[in-house]
């Protein structure tokens, strides 16, 4: 699941710096840090739920 979420946001991140998405607050190329920051808080809470629950 982390792999999975891992390679989506990337792919983001990269379509985001080659031709922005025109989300609010994706609007430049610029701002491709803030779906970095992004990755990283779901993945972080991805790998805590994974802990809880022990799979």
């Amino acid at each position: 699941m982390t792999k999975a979420i891992a390679v989506l946001l990337m792919l983001a991140m990269i379509a985001q710096i080659i031709k922005p998405l025109g989300l609010p607050g994706l609007r430049r190329r610029a701002d491709f840090w803030k779906l970095a920051l992004f990755a990283f808080a779901l993945w972080s809470a991805a790998l805590i739920l994974r802990e809880l629950t022990g799979t």
